[in-house]
């Protein structure tokens, strides 16, 4: 098992910058393939990005695809979102979230998550 805990979050101005935080504890994160979901006010919860165990592969959502970069340090036990040129639409309550295996982009695949993380961009 293991607990995953979102930071970073945050209210930034449009064009700005965040860059979230996932910190694993438990098993080591190094043992699955890691997400990233947004869920916006009153919307269903959306892929944003994946990457797989080692790191080699990585996933995006057209919408965020160039904006966004999936990262993660297995070292660390920490995987990372770098958001930039941020839009008023990316504004959501940011999950990460944990998979052994699965279709990366269905949050129905993914074993463990986070609380969520606020970030809100302002026009």
């Amino acid at each position: 098992q293991v607990q995953l805990v979102e930071s970073g979050g945050g209210l930034v101005q449009a064009g700005g910058s965040l860059r979230l935080s996932c910190a694993a504890s438990g098993r080591p994160c190094s043992s699955y393939h890691m997400g990233w979901f947004r869920q916006p006010p009153g919307k269903e919860r959306e892929f944003v990005s994946a990457i797989t165990w080692s790191g080699g592969n990585t996933y995006y959502a057209d919408s965020v695809k160039g904006r966004f970069t999936i990262s993660r340090d297995n070292a660390k036990n920490t995987v990372y979102l770098q958001m930039n040129s941020l839009k008023p639409e990316d504004t959501a309550v940011y999950y990460c979230a944990a998979m052994t295996s699965g279709f990366y982009s269905d949050y129905h695949e993914y074993d463990y998550w986070g609380q969520g993380t606020q970030v809100t961009v302002s026009s």
